[in-house]
């Protein structure tokens, strides 16, 4: 098994690629995942930087963990403080894009930049994003992951629309191309044997 370094390494690096993945769909302005057209209404409606609200937001959902009795690991933790930190140092670097040519170059970039981060992170087994736990946990009682992902990034998904989170074709593509990019990542980046490719049916965090 490869050293605990070599795991906090690649697990940094994962977290590091989702934060500036997500800056870059966030740019591109043509739709975010379901997760982050939530976390953009509440800042939209808050005025909090959307980075503060991804780490506010990952605290949430970890306490919903607290009944399920779902242990917390090294990467959960450093997941819910680093991508929202990133998220917001790249927004404050990344211009306002331009032309629709230029806005779909950042949305494919930063979309094949979160599911590289997911596999990158995932696939060093020291724990699921908190989002990711909370849908494996909740489908681990009875429901296909599938269903339960369905249900709660829907329900994000209206909520932030309503709140005036950015719903476009980049959340399509976003929602159709996610599930496939961590699965082909994480084959190439899992680095301890167990049930941690399941996790790619889920979202990015």
């Amino acid at each position: 098994m490869p050293d605990l370094r070599r795991r906090l390494v690649q697990l940094l690096l994962g977290l590091i690629a989702a934060g500036v993945g997500i800056a870059l769909v966030v740019r591109s302005d043509l739709g975010l995942g379901p997760w982050d057209v939530l976390h953009q209404g509440i800042a939209e409606r808050t005025n909090i930087p959307m980075g503060m609200v991804v780490i506010a937001v990952g605290v949430v959902v970890l306490a919903a963990w607290l009944p399920l009795r779902q242990r917390l690991g090294v990467g959960t933790v450093l997941n819910v403080l680093v991508v929202g930190t990133v998220l917001d140092l790249s927004l404050a670097v990344l211009p306002e894009a331009g032309g629709l040519v230029v806005r779909g170059g950042l949305l494919v970039a930063g979309v094949v930049a979160v599911g590289l981060g997911s596999g990158l992170y995932l696939g060093t087994g020291l724990g699921p994003g908190p989002r990711d736990g909370l849908m494996t946990n909740l489908a681990a009682r009875g429901p296909s992951i599938r269903l339960v992902r369905t249900g709660i990034e829907l329900s994000a998904l209206l909520l932030g629309w309503a709140l005036g989170g950015t719903v476009g074709i980049g959340t399509v593509v976003f929602a159709l191309a996610i599930g496939p990019l961590v699965q082909l990542f994480l084959a190439r980046f899992t680095m301890v044997a167990g049930p941690v490719p399941a996790l790619a049916e889920t979202a990015h965090r």
